[in-house]
């Protein structure tokens, strides 16, 4: 088992849920800002994960289309906030215990 790699996988579960409360966001913009936070992401990765997500009820979505293409945009759902809240008060706690 592979402690940092199921923190990172878990910070990154929050990092989805934290853009998609501030706005709605697709797969190809949460890719390149995920990258900058240092999160390689493929869309094999990706997209499972927001399958997920939604099917956990904590992310909803909706198609919309946009030069002939669809897309597919996620937003964060009542539930999925009050589970990022719940583990915002979770991680702060974390990070005065560890520091």
């Amino acid at each position: 088992m592979d402690v940092v790699r199921e923190f990172a996988n878990g910070a990154l579960r929050l990092r989805v849920l934290r853009y998609a409360a501030n706005e709605e966001v697709h797969g190809a913009w949460l890719t390149e800002e995920l990258a900058l936070r240092g999160h390689r992401v493929s869309p094999g990765m990706l997209y499972p994960l927001l399958h997920r997500l939604q099917e956990a009820g904590l992310l909803k979505s909706r198609i919309e289309v946009v030069d002939g293409r669809r897309v597919r945009r996620y937003r964060t759902t009542k539930r999925g906030k009050k589970v990022l809240t719940d583990c915002k008060a979770v991680l702060a706690e974390l990070a005065a215990d560890v520091a």
